[in-house]
């Protein structure tokens, strides 16, 4: 058996209010965000509005990837990439249903790629 190490911190907030914490959840990777969310339910909601708010109390810059649409395509994921690269992207926001939720970390690991994996 090989040994390894999982280590996966993970936060959890529920209930009312907790939307409070994101400025300071955020701010821990990077000051850099980027948005990504799909079609219009976040700003017809105000959730847009109340993440902004908090974004700005906490001193972070964001870029925004609005329209990712029900399965993804290849376009929305470059897109994605180059804000990534040419905005100097720290952390990334997924906001919304799976297909935005799914899409986010393509850039990611585009931008950031790891090193290939090898067995040992």
């Amino acid at each position: 058996m090989n040994n390894f190490i999982y280590h996966n911190p993970v936060a959890v907030y529920f209930g009312g209010n907790q939307l409070q914490h994101l400025g300071k959840e955020l701010g821990q990777y990077g000051k850099r965000v980027l948005l990504t969310y799909g079609g219009g339910s976040i700003k017809k909601t105000g959730l847009y509005d109340r993440i902004v708010a908090e974004m700005q109390k906490a001193g972070l810059e964001w870029f925004e990837l609005p329209g990712i649409k029900p399965n993804p395509d290849i376009e929305s994921v470059r897109e994605g990439v180059r804000l990534c690269k040419n905005k100097k992207i720290e952390v990334l926001l997924a906001v919304g249903g799976g297909s935005t939720i799914w899409a986010s970390p393509a850039p990611a690991s585009m931008k950031w790629p790891a090193k290939r994996a090898e067995a040992a």
